[in-house]
């Protein structure tokens, strides 16, 4: 036994004799606290992935604003959304216009509606800003592409993803359960790999199709962060961004890295 204990206390030393420590502080002390939020879109989207999700739907309706009770504990006094910035004078209108009349009703809610503008309310929040860039780009070209000069990655990624989205059966998932599944790291890792990353396996002897492709999606969120680097943000503010899940991805990256954001685990509020 006294063995045993030896070995054990000898293995938890060496892990954390492993883990490096920073060489430095990374961030100014006085970040900027943000949750950064993904999210399946709960209204119309014009994305070749969707989820089925009726929003109309007063139990949906309901479990969102569960939801936004949950996130409204970070506290946040700024929301930035997945809209475009000359929207934003429209976006303010909307959003007083709920907090005047919290049951009124939105002909063609998404999660704007139905979870920041309740998040808004119930945190007192008074600004929300669009923070969206339209780019397109081709989803598809890795199915398009002919003479590849590259292995089978890319093919046998899909396969294997499609396997392991079977186990998972987010389909069938709650919304609780959808929404933890849209911010878990590796999940996040997946969507920056899928949306981009796995694009860089699809190409022509000499060419770069995929990866072209792939670089205007980092293009658009490169875009969409330089849009949230021009609001003004006041010492002490609390920001809560909600947008598609594979641009938080993308924000989680860059945030990691800024010395003005400070990211907060979504986990510490999604119960």
């Amino acid at each position: 036994m006294n063995k045993l204990f030896l070995l054990l206390q000898l293995l938890i030393v060496s892990q954390l004799q492993a883990q490096q420590k920073p060489l430095y502080d990374d961030k100014f002390p006085d970040a900027v606290q943000v949750l950064n939020f993904g999210t399946f879109h709960m209204g119309y989207t014009p994305d070749a992935n969707s989820v089925e999700f009726d929003e109309h739907n007063k139990k949906n309706q309901e479990d969102v604003h569960k939801v936004a009770k949950m996130l409204a504990e970070f506290k946040p006094t700024v929301i930035i959304i997945e809209d475009l910035p000359e929207n934003n004078h429209l976006i303010q209108k909307a959003y007083q216009d709920y907090l005047n009349n919290p049951k009124m009703k939105f002909k063609n809610p998404s999660e704007i509606e139905l979870l920041a503008f309740e998040l808004g309310r119930l945190s007192k929040t008074t600004r929300i800003y669009g923070i969206d860039h339209q780019m397109g780009y081709n989803y598809m070209i890795g199915s398009q592409v002919k003479g590849k000069v590259n292995d089978n990655t890319y093919e046998r990624y899909f396969d294997w993803v499609e396997k392991e989205e079977q186990k998972m059966n987010y389909d069938n998932l709650s919304l609780l359960d959808k929404l933890k599944v849209d911010n878990h790291p590796q999940y996040l890792d997946f969507l920056l790999n899928v949306n981009a990353d796995v694009l860089t396996y699809v190409s022509t002897k000499g060419n770069y199709e995929g990866a072209d492709e792939a670089s205007k999606y980092y293009h658009r969120n490169l875009r969409m962060y330089s849009n949230l680097n021009q609001i003004e943000f006041k010492a002490g503010d609390r920001v809560f961004i909600l947008m598609g899940a594979s641009h938080t991805a993308f924000f989680n990256d860059f945030m990691k890295r800024s010395p003005k954001y400070k990211l907060v685990d979504p986990f510490l509020y999604l119960k």
